[in-house]
């Protein structure tokens, strides 16, 4: 089996600078990978649950990966059963990237029923670990490694969890680490919601569809310019936000945004007054 060792300078591992002692005691230094990793540092969101999900969640995780796909974003999972399986699907039916993190060693894929997953991530992104091969793998293993799931992320998306499951562990360390941690609501009779609605119950974000989260990777850009954008309804802020995320067309903006294109109209018309958006064969952009 082929693999290769690597330091987190590189470009892509970057961001596992925050993943030091505060989080797990035992910061990244090296990490083992199968496969190519991105060249370069694009958007990257993580998407984990439980392992015993429930249809409506497995939905929720697969629909969410293939949109984030579609939109140039990498997946990040576990490569466990359940959510992150149907994440990291989602992600390849759509013709995105996808990384696995192991808990195991590089050269041992668990759950033996994911190989084939397995070697479909490896067409076009990576499988990576922190073990060589013939480590000795503990229970524990897995908890740790949920530092680097959460540490490659820009944002976490948690979609189904009880309150005592692995997947809160991830949320913590999302939290230590100061990323955007969004959740989706579960029904409240269900255990597998328990811990997610504990998370939105201590301020998490709500996630409601893919918008939420490509919005949130433009909130911070959009802030040099919000003195352009006082007085402006909320409407055209949206709409301008949308646009610095990479929604360029009429109908991306009005699929992100779930408006009507009449108050995308008057919205664009509003930019376009304050010379803040420009449209070019069909698509908008930042002036």
């Amino acid at each position: 089996m082929n693999y290769s060792k690597t330091s987190i300078n590189h470009p892509f591992l970057e961001a596992l600078a925050c993943c030091g002692e505060s989080e797990q005691k035992q910061a990244v230094k090296e990490l083992y990978y199968r496969g190519q990793l991105p060249s370069s540092r694009p958007r990257v969101v993580a998407i984990v649950g439980a392992r015993h999900s429930t249809p409506y969640g497995e939905e929720i995780a697969y629909r969410a990966a293939y949109e984030l796909a579609k939109r140039n974003v990498v997946v990040v999972s576990g490569l466990a059963y359940g959510i992150d399986s149907c994440a990291h699907r989602g992600c390849l039916d759509a013709g995105g990237i996808t990384i696995a993190v192991l808990g195991t060693p590089i050269d041992k894929i668990h759950p033996r029923c994911n190989l084939k997953l397995a070697e479909r991530i490896l067409e076009k992104g990576a499988i990576i670990s922190e073990y060589p091969p013939g480590h000795a793998t503990h229970a524990y293993d897995f908890q740790i490694r949920n530092r680097i799931v959460a540490g490659l992320a820009d944002a976490v998306l948690i979609v189904e969890a009880s309150r005592h499951s692995g997947t809160y562990g991830t949320y913590e360390v999302a939290l230590k680490q100061g990323k955007e941690v969004f959740v989706v609501p579960g029904d409240t009779t269900r255990a597998m919601s328990t811990g997610t609605n504990d998370m939105l119950r201590q301020g998490a974000h709500p996630y409601l569809d893919v918008s939420d989260i490509m919005l949130s990777f433009g909130s911070k850009s959009v802030m040099p310019n919000i003195e352009n954008l006082a007085g402006l309804p909320r409407d055209a802020q949206n709409v301008y936000a949308a646009i610095q995320c990479g929604f360029r067309t009429n109908e991306e903006i009005i699929e992100a945004l779930r408006i009507s294109a009449t108050t995308l109209s008057v919205a664009t018309s509003l930019l376009e007054l304050r010379c803040l958006i420009v449209a070019a064969a069909g698509k908008w952009s930042i002036s």
